[in-house]
């Protein structure tokens, strides 16, 4: 009897340990989100960023301004393949979706643009977060997003920002 007893307060204790730990971890990304998403606003990109993925075009002055409402900062690593064979056919797919004069995907390579990286909290790659026309990150998705999810983030972006524009 008393194994059996030992057996169960093992498990209890072990499910307790886990239980903790998944909450440390959530409490630990959603700091890191609000982080990212209070960051100053961002209005310029260095040079080297790629405009919008779905076209792969290279920067080549050294600030650039996106006229896009939405701009999606794709952070990324050269040898991510979940960045090359899944995120970025969803991030072409939303461009296509919503027109380039209203979404620009700005490709960043992690591993590379400390500054940016550090800005938005960024904990893994792929990393999005998606930017209002004054810069300000409104959502931050870390790991692969799919495009549902990234349609629906940037049609609240725009529906905020047509609220923004009728109250001027």
């Amino acid at each position: 009897m008393s194994e059996i007893v030992l057996r169960v307060a093992s498990l209890l204790l072990i499910f307790v340990f886990a239980a903790v730990l998944i909450l440390a971890v959530q409490y630990f990304v959603r700091e890191r989100r609000q982080r990212a998403l209070n960051a100053e606003p961002l209005t310029q990109f260095s040079a080297g960023s790629r405009i919008d993925a779905s076209r792969s075009e290279d920067a080549t002055d050294s600030e650039v301004k996106v006229p896009s409402r939405v701009r999606i900062l794709a952070f990324s690593s050269e040898d991510s393949e979940q960045c090359r064979v899944l995120q970025a056919p969803v991030l072409r797919r939303v461009v296509e979706a919503r027109g380039d004069d209203v979404v620009a995907v700005i490709t960043i390579d992690a591993s590379t643009n400390q500054a940016l990286t550090q800005r938005y909290h960024v904990l893994t790659v792929p990393t999005t977060v998606l930017l209002d026309t004054a810069g300000k990150a409104h959502a931050v998705n870390y790991g692969f997003t799919n495009a549902q999810s990234l349609l629906k983030q940037v049609d609240e972006i725009l529906a905020a920002d047509g609220a923004q524009e009728a109250l001027s």
